[in-house]
């Protein structure tokens, strides 16, 4: 008699986490398949160091082969599930088509860049969701520096060495903070023109920084940012997005050619098509993480809209540490449906958060005792080595050398800008010509147009992806910086539906929870968009666990 099937997917901190948790529990009991388009589980808490070149990107990747032994890994991107048939439909890296049958099924699909009906933001605006757009951030700001250093004319240096990030929650914080230092190192090489230095600003449309945590903390931030020379700008929207700039609500026009949006995130757009009962975007789930009149679908992470047992009427937010620890409660339910061990409702515990800074400094608040300065960048940087399933020699030896080295100041020009669009539904995958991207509302994979880029459609026009972006031309590839084309898009700026409450960037690692496991510190991601939608604020970004 074979043994039943179960198909997780999504590789994040809640697909990785039930993977590793069902094998170990269920060990030999199931076959356990991992769909992901990536064969690394990704610790987003430590991109922005990245971005900044503190360490390498490898560093940050974990593999998924290398870590869940007992793991079928398949590579691919679900494209439609059919819940009668019991099967999912995907495509893998190289286009070809795939289908998974499953006697259960884990929806762990995470989240995608959140937009708002910003004119601009889809053009020229990058996120900070995945990898691929981390790479490409560092490319491009050494690049912007490097062309400044050489330019003649003061207006273009100074637009050049301005960066602008929207969204001061935990990702667009981290961001700002670390990349005021980056350049900074970076014009000591390369000095600027005379009283020129690079010009940070982080607006946010909160009354301060951080707004979901303690004012103490929130204050910590905003000292450091501004002792640093970063241009804290609260209560500030961005009102329309150029290829010369930005627009902010109060009035006033920021010549830049780099706009950052850390506004949050809302789900992967997957679960849409299923015809299943919804919350904002995300599948509703009992406290059990099973779907309701679907006992063999479970749903966790951003997918899911769990019921947050500690807050009645409340659901749990996007974070990275309700991902974790919703992952383990449902390897453990999964497996009790198998008939291995008992089932369990998903609880949390607050346990404090941690904020890097770059540098030695952070903001921190284990057990609720606040910290700051270097004793908090000590914290901060171990609890990374603790909750990271990986890689912790490496991402130390990074830590050390670039305490007593100076940074690599080169870019590789591996990203281009065309190759990270904000509209997409795979931010953790660089877009290449000539192979699809999965739609970003799924639908019936036969009523879909070839996805590939130049391909022609029904009538002989070419398939746009779905952020309305055409596809890459020669020009577009041999210029030295495409995200300023010489002739303006023709597609209209995405607009993208309101995202569920408190929807952010879950990447950040939570404290060590009450199971005594090592969990994904706070969550990161996000802060207030340039809007005053409520939703699109950053998570609180407590370390929880599971009581």
């Amino acid at each position: 008699m074979s043994r039943p099937r179960v198909v997780i997917v999504g590789a994040g901190f809640a697909g990785y986490q039930t993977a590793r948790t069902l094998s170990r529990v269920a060990r030999n009991k199931a076959d356990i398949i991992l769909l992901n388009p990536t064969d690394y589980f990704l610790y987003l808490p430590l991109l922005p160091q990245v971005a900044a070149g503190v360490l390498e990107p490898r560093r940050v990747t974990v593999s998924l082969s290398g870590t869940l032994p007992r793991v079928r890994l398949v590579l691919g991107e679900a494209d439609g599930i059919d819940l009668d048939a019991q099967t999912v439909h995907y495509s893998d890296p190289e286009g070809g088509a795939g289908t998974l049958s499953y006697d259960r099924l884990v929806l762990a699909a995470g989240s995608v860049n959140k937009l708002l009906p910003i004119p601009g933001v889809a053009e020229h605006a990058h996120g900070f969701r995945g990898l691929p757009e981390a790479l490409y951030l560092r490319d491009h700001v050494t690049r912007q520096v490097e062309l400044a250093a050489a330019a003649d004319d003061p207006e273009t240096c100074s637009s050049r060495c301005t960066f602008v990030v929207v969204g001061a929650g935990y990702t667009g914080t981290e961001v700002a903070a670390h990349g005021q230092l980056f350049t900074d190192a970076l014009v000591r090489k390369q000095p600027l023109r005379q009283g020129m230095r690079p010009r940070w600003l982080l607006l946010d449309i909160a009354p301060r920084v951080l707004p979901e945590l303690h004012e103490r903390l929130s204050r910590t931030a905003d000292r450091v940012l501004r002792q640093r020379g970063v241009d804290v700008r609260t209560e500030t929207s961005v009102k329309e997005a150029t290829p010369d700039g930005v627009l902010l609500s109060d009035g006033e026009f920021i010549d830049t050619r780099t706009l950052v949006w850390c506004v949050g995130v809302r789900p992967d757009p997957l679960a849409e098509a299923l015809g299943l009962a919804m919350e904002r975007g995300r599948l509703l789930v009992e406290p059990n993480l099973q779907v309701p009149g679907r006992p063999e679908v479970f749903a966790c992470g951003d997918a899911a809209a769990v019921p947050d047992l500690e807050r009645p009427g409340q659901y749990t937010p996007m974070t990275a540490q309700h991902a974790w620890r919703q992952g383990k409660t449902a390897g453990h339910n999964v497996a009790a449906s198998l008939g291995v061990g008992d089932r369990r409702d998903y609880r949390h515990r607050d346990m404090g958060f941690v904020v890097d800074l770059g540098g030695v400094k952070a903001a921190a608040n284990p057990l609720g005792v606040h910290l700051s300065g270097p004793l908090a960048g000590a914290v901060t940087r171990g609890y990374h080595l603790a909750a990271m399933p990986g890689n912790r020699i490496r991402v130390a030896a990074d830590w050390f050398l670039d305490a007593v080295l100076p940074r690599q100041a080169v870019q590789l020009g591996l990203v281009r800008s065309w190759s990270v669009p904000l509209d997409t539904a795979s931010p953790e995958l660089a877009r290449v010509p000539g192979v699809p991207e999965r739609a970003t509302s799924p639908g019936a994979r036969a009523n879909l147009p070839d996805p590939r880029p130049g391909t022609p459609a029904a009538g002989g026009s070419v398939t746009r992806d779905p952020g309305n972006r055409p596809a890459p031309t020669s020009a577009d590839l041999a210029s030295p910086d495409p995200r300023r084309p010489t002739a303006p898009d023709p597609g209209p700026p995405a607009v993208a539906e309101p995202g569920p409450p408190a929807a952010h960037d879950p990447g950040r690692p939570a404290l060590a929870g009450s199971d005594g496991h090592a969990a994904p510190a706070p969550g990161r991601k996000g802060g207030n968009p340039g809007s005053d939608d409520p939703a699109s604020s950053d998570p609180e970004r407590p370390a929880e666990g599971e009581s």
